[in-house]
């Protein structure tokens, strides 16, 4: 059977990697697009030994770059979470680490044209409506991704790739807190259910007897736990208003403690059948949020005064996320979030899909 091409950038944004496509090559048809992208990652095998994937969620990702008929926006990101296994694809949530490598990978693919110095472009997140600025590094109107910028989870050092969030507050289920609540208990443990960047569910890990401070293999194999947690996710997810969440990776899950390496709140974060091995960036905004947030099960002290710098102590290493923020009459609110990623551009080529899979 003849096979059809697909030219694609694989590029490592933040610390998840995954092919870069231009909307143009691909199906216009979600089923026919899903059809594809199961195809291009290998979805259905624990290796996805037959495509691109990596046999783990942060590497089977994928993002889908246009340009943006939005009067703000110069690129249209669509992201597509790929199922390792299940031959699923979630076009629901989105990815920030993914995020990190839109922009030079818009200017890679001739979306934009760099400027000398650095190229800011404005990226409209198709998935769940929210807005972020990028800036990247361009010296001599080339994408540069050598640099001293250093991110855990991720070796050595790369160019910068500066990122402010905005207009995230209830992409998804269109409320900050989807319940309307701080707190919700679920199965006699404390939830928040909140919708920042990303819709999750926050708990603290002591309510299931957890220090918080678990490596991720350590959680990944307490079966009983996720057990729980799954159980506890499927019903936040419909008071949430998302219906059934059983074949969606969101509503996201996340545990919190008492930092114990300086930062403001240690966290994990869940994709949510697995611990991610460092954190997601729209999880971070999320959680700094919780973080922030008076009578959440995370809040801390919150500073008198915008921007808070609050450090997430994650499975292997720190990040920090700072947030604008305001007290106003109907309470706590969530301006923006400004990150520091990196990316880099490992392969580029065409990607061969079967024509019995199209």
């Amino acid at each position: 059977m003849s096979q059809t091409e697909i030219p694609f950038l694989l590029m490592r944004g933040g610390t998840s990697r995954g092919p870069y496509l231009n909307r143009a090559d691909l199906p216009e048809n979600p089923d026919d697009l899903a059809a594809v992208l199961l195809a291009i990652i290998g979805s259905g095998h624990p290796l996805n030994i037959d495509g691109l994937g990596g046999g783990v969620a942060v590497t089977t990702k994928v993002a889908m770059l246009s340009r943006s008929d939005d009067p703000w926006a110069d690129i249209d990101y669509l992201f597509a979470q790929v199922s390792v296994e299940d031959r699923l694809v979630d076009f629901n949530p989105t990815c920030g680490n993914i995020l990190s490598g839109v922009a030079p990978a818009a200017i890679e693919m001739g979306l934009i044209d760099a400027r000398d110095g650095e190229t800011p472009v404005n990226i409209r997140a198709v998935n769940t409506g929210a807005k972020v600025a990028a800036l990247v590094q361009t010296p001599g109107r080339v994408v540069s991704y050598a640099g001293d910028t250093a991110i855990d989870g991720v070796p050595g050092t790369s160019a910068p790739v500066a990122l402010q969030f905005m207009e995230t507050v209830g992409g998804v289920t269109g409320a900050f807190l989807p319940t309307g609540n701080l707190v919700d208990v679920i199965d006699g443990i404390e939830v928040t259910c909140m919708d920042v960047a990303m819709p999750m569910v926050i708990a603290s890990a002591a309510s299931f007897g957890l220090s918080g401070h678990e490596t991720a293999a350590e959680l990944d194999e307490n079966r009983g736990f996720f057990a729980g947690m799954e159980a506890l996710r499927l019903k936040a997810g419909e008071l949430m208003g998302m219906g059934d969440v059983s074949r969606s990776v969101t509503p996201k899950f996340g545990l919190v403690a008492r930092p114990a390496q300086g930062g403001t709140m240690a966290a994990r974060y869940f994709t949510p059948w697995k611990c991610h091995p460092a954190m997601a960036v729209t999880g971070a905004q999320c959680l700094a949020s919780c973080v922030l947030t008076p009578g959440t099960v995370a809040d801390m002290a919150i500073p008198d005064h915008a921007p808070a710098h609050v450090v997430l102590e994650h499975a292997c290493g720190t990040i920090e996320v700072v947030v604008d923020f305001a007290h106003t009459p109907s309470g706590f609110e969530v301006r923006s979030a400004g990150m520091v990623r990196t990316a880099r551009k490992i392969a580029a080529g065409k990607v061969f899909v079967p024509a019995e899979r199209q």
